[in-house]
């Protein structure tokens, strides 16, 4: 037997002497899972999904995306991290009270008629042709469904107006 041939032969029978059954056994169950997971390839669909995801990966590196996908990733853990249950909990009926605000049936009822109002407006504002010219203008103001109109316009804005400084005064406070 020649010298490399001793060393070789010395060197598995010490690693032979310095495994523990423990490292055997780990050895086994990390060679039976490596198995399962390539028997796994063997379906077509896991096979399919792997090379998908391989394929994006490659997109998302090219484009600079992967990177900013990590930061999202990261980001969104640090929320996590730093959200508590108090803040999770006000988030949740906020959210709550928003969508009980909004999505009601009497605003989707008035949100639907006014959307009806506005296309039925634009259709016969295009339909009619408009003359110009002051004495044309001065005709349309002296009609009272004018005249109405601009009393409703005026009405809403200050009524909007109103609103919004009540709003702020009672957040400055």
């Amino acid at each position: 037997m020649s010298e490399t041939q001793e060393s070789t032969l010395r060197l598995v029978q010490a690693a032979t002497d310095a495994m523990t059954d423990g490292m055997v056994e780990r050895f086994a169950t990390t060679g039976g899972n490596a198995l399962e997971v390539l028997d796994r390839l063997n379906d077509d669909d896991t096979k399919d999904a792997i090379m998908n995801t391989i394929d994006r990966l490659t997109e998302l590196q090219r484009s600079g995306a992967l990177d900013t996908l990590f930061d999202v990733v990261i980001l969104m853990h640090g929320l996590r991290s730093a959200m508590t249950d108090s803040m999770v909990e006000r988030l949740v009926i906020w959210a709550e009270t928003m969508i009980n605000n909004v999505a009601n049936e009497h605003l989707a009822e008035f949100a639907g008629e006014t959307v009806d109002a506005m296309h039925e407006a634009a259709v016969e504002t295009a339909a009619h042709k408009s003359s110009g010219g002051l004495i044309s203008t001065i005709s349309m103001l002296s009609k009272p469904e004018t005249q109405q109109a601009i009393k409703f316009m005026m009405n809403f804005a200050c009524k909007m107006q109103k609103n919004v400084s009540d709003s702020q005064g009672l957040t400055n406070e």
